[in-house]
Formats: structure tokens, sequence, C-alpha cells
């Protein structure tokens, strides 16, 4: 793990910047306290990094959970009682792991991650854009189409023209400008530039350029446009900003429902993240998903008993760690470390940097995720491919991520209910000597109650006096409906004078007096 030092310690610097606003933006959608975000964000990397086996994925709080989050800490009427339910939750998720559930993971289409890796990119984008011109004062982790502030992600960017930040967006400018060289350019000059990420210089000069525009009325940012993290005033005030569950509502039937909610819901976005930063890791390793779960279980747990917000593995910092150079797991632990660091050594520091540096950083972030070629490339692949693709974009864009997700896995279903009805079986039509009709039917090596509506047609499709030839050698399953179709369609047959003929690894037979018999007796050897 530390033999790739050189290229996580600078990726994970970058998943440190991106993380930060994140953890904070996310505790304020979730109206929970904005140190309960780091906290998660802290557990997440070290110790879900450490347990994981994922080579590049980062976990901390997720924008998907802040709805839940937020009416389940009203609903049981405190933050301590929502924390039991997250150390619940989290013995719920390790119960996942052992009984195998992560296997779940595997059973997403193709077309679904990527339009969810695109959705989630096209909503970074959409929801940078106000940062970026320091428009807005509403939580970096206001993901949702209706955001907190009561606009909507549309109407908030037809109204940023009336109030942009100047010092926000010259300086986001600059970082943008900053970012875009370092990548395309300087990388390939020399190592240092590659050593040295772009991010860390873009939010050095932000630092900079705040504290050098603070009496500059036409440049200043407002204290609203720059990161928040609580500051202490002592040790003790630090201690005193962790909160523990109360222990004594574990009878609490509504804080049941509430963990079991959570492990769900968070496992399934696990899942689905650990799908998506496998299919973006350049090495393609394969992450363990029940040992995923364990890891985040745990992870809630400790993140529970002290005060944290639930967490799970996160697509962006995620991707932000795969785009910055992150080779293994050490970059999700270093990002942690540096989160932890952070907040005790350094917060005024961390106060000083403008939000709209950061969403330069998140704005390249989706670009790269929601690439225009990528629409390019499924358009091509096929309607199969680019219907649920499109559908789960925009599922995530108007609703969130489980509902791209539900809608997208839908459609796919869809896609697969279609092509099943017209490829269970081939069909073969032959014309013989006397003038009677041989309808040849080969079935599929598996054969569903799916595929009773195309076979039902084609049977009544049969003219009188034909001869149908059923070859289901290469059938490994007929499902007992198929064969209740062919009992049904015997009593037909007779009033049609249509002859059946069944090839099977059973034998060879014709006009069988009962198809369940026939079926359900031994292979020949």
């Amino acid at each position: 793990m530390f033999k790739q030092l050189k290229k996580d310690l600078p990726a994970s610097i970058v998943v440190f910047f991106v993380a930060l606003p994140l953890c904070l933006g996310i505790a304020l959608a979730s109206g929970a306290p904005l140190f309960s975000g780091l906290i998660a964000g802290i557990v997440g990397g070290i110790v879900v990094g450490a347990l994981s086996k994922s080579s590049l994925g980062v976990s901390g709080p997720a924008a998907g959970l802040a709805a839940i989050v937020l009416a389940a800490i009203a609903s049981l009427g405190s933050y301590q009682d929502f924390l039991l339910a997250v150390v619940l939750a989290g013995a719920i998720q390790i119960l996942f792991g052992v009984l195998k559930a992560g296997i779940i993971g595997y059973y997403f289409p193709s077309s679904v991650i990527k339009g969810m890796l695109t959705g989630i990119g096209i909503i970074i984008i959409l929801k940078q854009i106000p940062h970026f011109f320091g428009y807005t004062q509403s939580p970096m982790g206001d993901w949702y189409f209706f955001q907190l502030d009561g606009e909507n992600t549309f109407s908030a960017l037809g109204k940023i023209f009336e109030s942009i930040s100047p010092g926000s967006t010259v300086i986001a400018l600059v970082a943008m400008g900053i970012l875009i060289l370092w990548e395309t350019v300087l990388t390939k000059k020399s190592k240092v530039f590659r050593l040295i990420q772009g991010p860390l210089v873009a939010v050095g000069l932000g630092i900079v350029f705040n504290v050098i525009t603070q009496n500059i009325d036409s440049l200043s940012i407002a204290p609203g446009l720059l990161v928040n993290v609580p500051v202490p005033d002592s040790f003790d005030s630090f201690i005193g900003q962790f909160t523990f569950p109360s222990f004594s509502m574990i009878g609490n039937m509504e804080i049941w429902v509430t963990a079991f909610t959570l492990a769900l819901v968070a496992s399934l976005e696990t899942l689905l993240c650990v799908e998506a930063t496998d299919k973006l890791d350049p090495h393609k390793r394969t992450t363990p998903t029940n040992r995923e779960l364990f890891a985040q279980g745990t992870g809630n747990i400790v993140s529970g008993l002290i005060g944290g917000l639930p967490i799970t593995q996160v697509i962006v910092r995620s991707s932000a760690n795969i785009q910055s150079g992150g080779q293994t797991k050490l970059s999700a632990i270093l990002h942690g470390g540096l989160l932890l660091i952070s907040v005790i050594i350094i917060p005024r520091v961390l106060n000083l940097i403008p939000l709209s540096v950061l969403a330069a950083v998140l704005f390249l972030v989706g670009y790269k995720l929601a690439k225009p070629q990528l629409f390019v490339q499924m358009y091509k692949a096929g309607w199969k491919q680019s219907v649920p693709f499109l559908v789960t974009v925009t599922g995530i864009i108007f609703g969130d991520l489980l509902v791209g997700i539900t809608l997208g896995l839908l459609v796919g279903i869809i896609v697969i209910l279609i092509k099943s009805y017209q490829n269970s079986y081939f069909l073969h039509k032959e014309n013989v000597e006397d003038g009677s009709k041989t309808v040849k039917m080969t079935l599929a090596e598996e054969v569903t109650f799916i595929n009773k509506g195309a076979i039902i047609k084609e049977l009544n499709k049969l003219e009188e006096n034909s001869f149908l030839i059923m070859d289901v050698t290469k059938t490994h399953y007929l499902d007992n409906d198929i064969i209740e179709i062919l009992d049904d369609f015997k009593v037909k047959a007779e009033e049609r004078n249509i002859n059946i003929k069944i090839i099977s690894e059973r034998g060879v037979v014709v006009n069988p007096e009962s198809y369940q018999q026939f079926f359900n007796r031994p292979k020949t050897a």
C-alpha cells in the first residue's frame, strides 16, 4: 500500500478539499450539527478506508441520506436518539455482509451505472455554478432539485446574474485556469507538477486572494461564501462537539425502523458506488462487496457512537480520488487523517478558503463524469443501452440518486422482458414434399414464464395439418409454466390435426400423452 505513497498523498489532498465543504454542507442539509459531518468524513476515511478492500473508494456522509436524516431527527425528537439508530444501522449492515447480501450490487445493468455517474456529474456542474459565481450561500451538500433556500436547480441558475460576487468569480476563474493548465500542460512537463496537485495550488491562491482583498469592497468575499468549520475556543470545547447516543431508547420501535431504513439505503448506495468506482478504476480491480458492507457497518457504528452522520461510499469523492491519480486505499485513509488534523490544528485557516475555488475543483470532477462523448457512445450502443441510461440521468437530476437508479433499473427490466419475449426461441419454417408445413421451434437455454406470451402466440399461428418440431436439447431450464402451455395446447393440436415432435435429452417423442410426465422424467443416458 505504501509503495504508491507518492501518488496517493497528492490524491488524498484533492479528496480532502472536495470532502471538506461537502461534509459541512451535508450536515447543514441534514439538520445536524456541522461537526457531525466532519466526524463522518474522518471515520469514513480512516476507519472504513482501513477495513475496506476497495482500492479507490472513499466514504463519508452522503447527500442521498440527507432527507432521511432530516426527517428522522425530527420524528425521533433528539439527535442523541438518532445516533442510536445510526449505531444499530451499522450493526444491520454487518449482518447484511454476513448474509452475503453484497451480491445485489452485481445485478444493476452497466447502462444504469453509467447513467448514475453521468447524472451525478451533471448535478455537480449545475449545483456548483452558483457557488462558482458567489451567488448563493446555500450549503454545498444540497444536491436535491428542490433546494433548501426555496429555489430549484434551474431557478437558481436563472438568478445568478442578479447577485454575482466579483471576488468569488475572479478567484474561481483563476482557479479554473490553474486547474486546466496544470492538468493539460504542466503535469506533462515535469514530475514536480504531478507531485504537487493543481487543486492545492488553487486553494492556496484562494486563501491569499481572500486575505489580500478583505479590505477591498469590490473584491472582498462575504463570510457566507467561505468554508465554515467550527472553531473551538479550547480543548474542552472541542471535546464538547462530540455527541453520544441515547442507549436508553433501544427499545423504541421507531428507532429500529429508522435504523433499518438507514442500513438499507446506505447499503444500496454503497453497492452502487462500489460498482461505479470499479468501472472507473484504470486497473479494473474488483471490490469484495460483502467485505465492503462489513467496513461500512463498522464505520457507521463508530460514527454513531461519537456523534457523526451515517456513512456510505460516495462517488463524488471516489471519482475525485481516481481523477487525481490515487492508486490504493491509502489515499482514502490519508484524506480522513487530513480532515482530523485540519479541524484540530488549522480550522481558522480552512475558514479562509473561498467556496468558489472548491466549486471550480468540483466543476472539473463533474465534467469528467459527464463527458459529452459518453452520450454519443451510449447512443451508438443502441436503444437497449441508451434508454435506461437517459432515464437514470433524468431521474437523478430531477429527483435524487435512488429515484434515478430505481427508474433506470425498471426500464432495464422492461428491456429484458421485451428481449426475452423476442428471443425465447428461434423459429424456422420448412416446406416438405407432400405440401404440409413443418415448423421447427428451437428453444433457448433458459425459458421462463416471461416467454409465455411469445410461445403462445406462435403456437396459435400454426396452421391445420402442420407438423411442429420443438427442439429443447439446448434448453437447460424449462419453466413449468411453459410445460403447462404445451399440455393446454395439446387439445387444440388434436382438433386442428397438428402433430408435435419433441426432441430433447430425455429422448424423442411425438404427441406425448402428458408433457408434464415427459419433461419430469429422468434424462436418457
